[in-house]
Order: structure tokens, then C-alpha cells, then sequence
């Protein structure tokens, strides 16, 4: 009897290593800076993706065509989101005019279109707000969570991407996006 006490302790433990280490695993690859394999890469054509603006309206990624796109993943309650949108306002303020969208992409729950505007005006946010409460962006990316990015050329091709919040010091993403709004 005591021996089966010792054996289920014995699995127990080994279940608990494995869990720990399968965790531990998923999280270094998450915080990698490259992307992990099964995401989509720079080179890529973009997903098809639709979905609606929060002003109601029908928009995609295909009705952008032909334009730079800068796709931001974000949620409200994302703090390193916040800590990115003041970069994001720049970029918008300084390359619209040179044919960049930045489009960002809300995955806050249903209803929250409310608390989405309030958070817009609380940080100066001017450039159009995507609503996708179901995430079907993050399966149609093969998103590792938020916030992520992706420069879209004129083509609909991935530029460049981005896991974990932007920086205003990043000369990959200042490099892409003046050769995609040159081409």
C-alpha cells in the first residue's frame, strides 16, 4: 500500500515538472523577438482580413490595397499598448499624408465601443479604431498576443512585424516603412 502511495506521488511530481516545463517553454517563445514558427512572416501576403471600423462601417485589409498599412493589434486594458500609441499617433501624423493607413485593431470584448472611444480621447487618438471582439484577427495572423504589428505594402505583402509594443528608437520599422511608401 504504501508503495502505490509513493508511486502516485512520484507520477504527480513528474506531471507537475512537465506542466512547469511545457509553461515555462510557451512563455520563452512568447517573449522571443523573432517570430515564433506557425506565425505569419515578413514576406508574406496578408490574410484577407475584414472586419468593422467603430464607426460601423465595413472595412479590410483588401480595401486598403494599394496603400502602406500599419496594422496595430491592441486592447484597452494592454498596458504596453499604451506606452505604444503615442508612436503610433506620430507615425500616423507625419506619413498620412504619404499614403500610410494606421489602422488599429481593438480586441476588447463586445459593447466596449463606449470605453474604446473614452480611451481614444484620453490618448489623443486619431487615426481609424478596428473592432474585433471575437479576435478573428488573431487567428487569421497567427497572432502570440498584444500588442503586435504589421507593415502592409501597397501590394498587401508583410513588411515588417512587430511582437510587444513598438519603439520610437526602432530603426527596422523606420527603414520599412520609408521603402514601403517609396515603392
Amino acid at each position: 500500500m504504501k508503495g502505490s502511495t509513493g508511486a502516485r506521488v512520484g507520477a504527480r511530481t513528474r506531471s507537475a515538472l512537465a506542466l512547469s516545463i511545457a509553461v515555462t517553454a510557451a512563455f520563452v517563445a512568447a517573449c522571443s523577438a523573432d517570430a515564433p514558427k506557425g506565425t505569419i512572416a515578413v514576406g508574406s501576403v496578408a490574410p484577407d482580413y475584414a472586419t468593422l471600423a467603430l464607426e460601423g462601417d465595413s472595412v479590410s485589409l483588401a480595401g486598403l490595397r494599394g496603400q502602406v498599412v500599419l496594422l496595430n493589434v491592441w486592447a484597452t486594458w494592454c498596458h504596453p499598448c499604451r506606452d505604444e500609441i503615442p508612436q503610433l499617433e506620430a507615425l500616423h501624423q507625419r506619413y498620412a499624408k504619404d499614403g500610410l493607413v494606421v489602422a488599429g485593431v481593438s480586441v476588447d470584448v463586445p459593447g466596449m465601443e463606449a470605453g474604446i472611444r473614452e480611451f481614444m480621447r484620453d490618448f489623443s487618438m486619431t487615426y481609424p479604431v478596428w473592432l474585433d471582439p471575437d479576435e478573428r484577427v488573431s487567428a487569421q495572423f497567427r497572432l502570440i498576443g498584444v500588442p503586435e504589428t504589421f507593415l502592409i505594402d501597397r501590394q498587401g505583402v508583410i513588411r515588417w512585424r512587430k511582437i510587444g509594443p513598438i519603439q520610437p528608437t526602432d530603426s527596422t520599422l523606420s527603414a520599412a516603412l520609408e521603402s514601403a511608401l517609396a515603392g
